[in-house]
């Protein structure tokens, strides 16, 4: 009877010692930084990249099947998650349902793991939108260089359609995008720092206006501080004698012929130092 007794009593001790367990945060929705200005544009592969920063709203206008390809940079102790809504056509004659991805690569282009979100959903024929997401794994100030670790530098995100009917190739679409951080700078992380962040060295040629000439590159100066390959009125004699004579000829035209005359000068060579002295007949 004792032992009966005791145990409400001892369920209602407990229930008072304990702390109430606290109730589930609800999840947040990333917002965009006061007073960003709105990316309305994006690349079409990762050399054209629109770059972005964290808290920068994107609103681009698309067509189904296009490579739409942003660039963000990264430090250490971030974590990082890309929201995507893509706004389908209710009209224009969708004819079946659709698959969206979007993914993430390093200044290396290794493809990056999602840790939440969804990567790669569906969209049904009568759906208006579609909704996306990445959350990336927090980036470390140093990896092995097997691993495929995310490290500071930049990351690319890439948004296709990879799954969708034939006939719904280049119906208009509307993309919204934007990329959330959150800075884990009071967690004490590896004792290591990467030497330098992962930054391709990315520089894409300008775009020529009609009628326009490229400009000539501006040559290095040499080791005196003179720039390499100018040479001045009084460097010697014949300068300009020769001038342009020979440019229709490249280093592999002057090399073969080099080569072919010391080929026939080693051929006669070798024929008068083989050859054998004609015997003079006796008489």
């Amino acid at each position: 009877m004792l032992r009966r007794a005791a145990l409400p009593l001892l369920a209602v001790t407990a229930g008072l010692l304990l702390p109430a367990a606290p109730a589930a945060a609800a999840p947040t929705t990333p917002t965009p930084s006061p007073g960003a200005v709105t990316v309305t544009k994006a690349g079409t592969s990762f050399l054209t990249a629109t770059g972005i920063s964290a808290g920068q709203p994107v609103k681009v206008a698309a067509s189904t099947g296009d490579y739409l390809y942003w660039s963000f940079p990264a430090s250490a102790g971030e974590t990082n998650s890309i929201t995507v809504t893509v706004t389908l056509p209710t009209t224009g004659g969708r004819h079946g349902a659709a698959t969206w991805t979007v993914d993430v690569f390093d200044g290396l282009r290794r493809r990056q793991a999602c840790t939440a979100g969804a990567q790669t959903p569906s969209v049904g024929k009568d759906d208006p939108r579609v909704a996306l997401g990445c959350t990336l794994r927090t980036v470390r100030p140093w990896a092995e260089p097997w691993s495929g670790d995310p490290l500071p530098g930049t990351y690319y995100v890439r948004l296709s359609a990879t799954d969708l009917p034939e006939q719904d190739l280049g119906l208009p679409v509307q993309v919204e995008l934007l990329v959330s951080t959150v800075d884990d700078g009071g967690t004490a992380l590896e004792d290591g720092r990467l030497k330098a962040p992962l930054v391709p060295a990315v520089e894409p040629g300008a775009v020529l206006a009609d009628g326009a000439t490229p400009q000539s590159a501006t040559p290095r100066p040499d080791a005196s501080g003179q720039a390499g390959g100018a040479t001045g009125a009084d460097d010697g004699w014949f300068d300009g004698w020769f001038d342009g004579w020979f440019d229709g000829f490249s280093s592999r035209w002057i090399w073969t012929t080099a080569g072919g005359i010391l080929a026939a000068v080693a051929g006669v060579v070798g024929f008068g130092l083989t050859r054998r002295p004609r015997r003079v007949a006796s008489r």
